[in-house]
């Protein structure tokens, strides 16, 4: 765990960093900060469309009485990318803008919701039925306050 937190907030904007000083080299400042604002517009857009998306498919899934568990996957997903696709560097907006690909998208949230489907089962013996269609705890019973 501290190994992925050491690689997450400080190998990666090390990276981060280093990349950008080189393409400000290459390019210029002024382009290299133009890019850095333009990811991150085209980000918020891409992030706001397919958000829109998917919280018009997990509206239609509870429409249809089946639990969004992967609408709601892919809605974190889309979170996530547009967090990295609002910060500045060449690595995360490349990872920001492969999770606005509906593909990569969707085959990373089956991925993540096999590897927490057993923790999906722990969470019903705590009184919810995990597969169950309407959403209904064990005993049915309704209390009014």
């Amino acid at each position: 765990m501290f190994g992925r937190l050491l690689l997450l907030f400080v190998f990666i904007p090390i990276i981060e960093l280093y990349l950008l000083i080189h393409l400000g080299a290459r390019i210029g400042f002024m382009p290299t900060l133009g890019l850095i604002v333009i990811t991150g517009a085209l980000g918020a857009t891409l992030a706001r469309q397919q958000g829109l998306s998917t919280l018009a498919k997990i509206q239609n899934e509870l429409k249809s009485g089946r639990p969004p568990a992967l609408e709601m996957v892919e809605g974190a997903l889309i979170v996530v990318g547009g967090i990295v696709l609002l910060t500045p560097g060449i690595l995360t907006d490349l990872f920001g803008f492969a999770l606005m690909v509906p593909k990569i998208r969707k085959s990373l949230a089956e991925k993540l919701k096999k590897s927490f489907g057993s923790s999906f089962v722990r969470t019903s013996a705590s009184g919810f039925h995990a597969q169950s269609s309407n959403f209904k705890k064990k005993d049915d019973d309704v209390i009014d306050v």
